[in-house]
């Protein structure tokens, strides 16, 4: 396997050696969707305006109310967590190392 070093410094196989991962094609294929999705989506502007922004704006505020959706039900249906430890009992005084007006005042 021959390995060059490009110019980042970083080394790559190169001719046959040369083959893609899964991931790197999953990402070229969303590359070319994507860039395929941008020219449709100017088509239909371009041919369709009116009805094409009013199908784009119904989606994405369909979309955010759908994920304000989801938090709500999130935060309605878990319960809270347990507490780390119980509070203490509260006895009027500061707490030693702490300062507060009153002391300050009367000293």
């Amino acid at each position: 396997m021959k390995n060059v070093k490009n110019k980042h410094g970083s080394f790559r196989p190169t001719g046959e050696e040369m083959v893609m991962s899964k991931d790197q094609t999953w990402g070229f294929a969303i590359l070319v969707l994507s860039v395929l999705g941008i020219i449709l989506y100017g088509w239909f502007v371009y041919g369709w305006p009116l009805i094409t922004l009013q199908i784009t704006a119904f989606l994405a505020v369909a979309l955010v109310l759908v994920i304000a959706a989801w938090i709500g039900y999130t935060m309605a249906t878990t319960p809270p967590p347990a507490p780390l430890e119980p509070e203490p009992a509260s006895t009027g005084q500061a707490p030693i190392g702490t300062t507060d007006s009153k002391t300050k005042a009367a000293a």
